[in-house]
């Protein structure tokens, strides 16, 4: 067993334990109360500020402080937190990363507060929704943003090459040759940046091929069948091709940030960039966004953040207080107007799109709910998929096949399900 299979189970069992002790429940108060609100750093932060400003405005004898970490940090100092009594009352969860916490009875049980103030969940996705329900009819969070996936590209790159714009039906095929097209590599530029990045990649590739990632029952990993080894191999072309950057250059220099700077003409991403792109008054008229590339069908995997509790909290009743207005309506449009993030709430797309109306098609995004599939995220999801890099990356640089690399990454998901199942 790795060291980070270690370092996983090691980590439940720091949560199992740390609610052996029950947790220090002190009975919520009529006076002025103070609760935290745990975020990885980004561009979301002032409209988080602003949502728990909104809060204490109809709330004024609960405060909400805001605790902002980098993403590392934020899960390491969260893990530390929930097993020793000091998590944030209130936080960010990923549907990836959700079961230990849920597993070790370290999340707060919002399930009666939502139906006592009748709180419709037909306004979130429910593929969101799916994506966190543990099994055990307790609702722990409500979604606060919605992920899916497209091309962000480079305008005036593409009309340097002489390269038409991307099509709404375009296929794999037309992507490849597109991206070949656009790379010029005497003038350090390319086409394409292909990391090896799951949600943003490989996944929806899998999907657009009629593969899985994981089997139906959740038992056993597909990742392995021949429809999903087409999905991976879509990306490792793209290298092979050298119509992106190595894996090297991409670890040196994001392909996010290489996009931004012009070295690369295409990027595949989720909405959550839209903002970082638009406040780039360098490249902003340049950028533009279009549908994902069909294989045998349209698909893109669909996630997103839940605010969650901890079950630890000394003031439950102000946290689910929170936790309900922070995924709710005026929340969203709090979100949608600053254009950070695309929010999960019914009726506040609009919203957003409108943040940010030099970018004329991020409609692109919303219509790709229509044949969105959820982030596989079966068994401890996080322990398995930061395996991906130990697997692939000799697929991603070409040192051996797609199909041994999957059938080994296949295997080491295996046990990690059955570890965990």
């Amino acid at each position: 067993m790795n060291r980070k299979s270690l370092l996983s189970i090691a980590v439940v069992a720091a949560l199992l334990a740390g609610c052996s002790g029950g947790g220090d429940k002190a009975s919520s108060s009529d006076g002025p109360v103070t609760i935290t609100y745990g975020i990885w750093a980004g561009t979301q932060t002032p409209a988080m500020q602003e949502i728990a400003a909104a809060f204490t405005k109809k709330n004024p004898n609960i405060t909400v402080k805001i605790q902002e970490r980098p993403y590392p940090e934020f899960w390491s100092t969260l893990q530390t937190g929930a097993a020793g009594g000091t998590a944030p009352d209130a936080f960010w969860m990923l549907a990836q990363q959700i079961r230990p916490y849920a597993a070790g009875n370290q999340l707060l049980d919002i399930t009666d507060t939502v139906k006592k103030d009748n709180v419709d969940l037909g306004n979130y996705p429910q593929a969101v929704l799916d994506l966190y329900d543990q099994g055990d009819g307790k609702l722990y969070g409500l979604p606060k943003d919605v992920d899916t996936n497209a091309v962000w590209y480079n305008k005036a790159m593409f009309d340097k090459a002489g390269v038409a714009y991307p099509k709404a039906d375009w296929t794999w095929a037309d992507f490849r040759e597109t991206a070949k097209k656009l790379t010029d590599p005497a003038g350090g530029t390319w086409g394409v940046a292909a990391p090896l990045d799951y949600q943003g990649g490989y996944y929806n590739s899998i999907f657009q091929a009629g593969g899985k990632v994981i089997s139906d029952d959740g038992k056993t990993a597909a990742i392995d069948s021949p429809e999903a080894q087409a999905g991976i191999k879509f990306w490792t072309d793209l290298q092979a091709d050298k119509s992106s950057p190595t894996l090297q250059q991409l670890s040196d220099t994001e392909g996010e940030t290489m996009f931004e700077q012009g070295k690369v003409a295409m990027y595949v991403s989720g909405a959550y960039w839209a903002l970082k792109l638009y406040d780039n008054k360098a490249i902003r008229a340049k950028v533009d966004v279009a549908p994902l590339p069909t294989g045998v069908k349209q698909a893109t995997v669909t996630s997103g953040i839940e605010n969650v509790g901890y079950a630890g909290t000394k003031h439950p009743e102000e946290t689910k207080k929170f936790l309900l207005f922070a995924s709710g309506e005026e929340a969203a449009n709090i979100q949608a107007k600053s254009g950070a993030v695309l929010p999960a709430y019914k009726g506040t797309e609009k919203t957003w799109m409108n943040a940010m109306p030099e970018f004329k098609n991020l409609q692109t995004f919303i219509d790709a709910k229509a044949y969105s599939v959820p982030l596989p995220v079966q068994g401890n999801a996080a322990e398995w998929q930061g395996l991906q890099a130990k697997y692939l990356t000799p697929a991603w640089d070409g040192k051996v096949s797609v199909a041994d690399a999957a059938a080994q990454y296949a295997d080491a998901i295996d046990k990690v399900l059955a570890e965990n199942g």
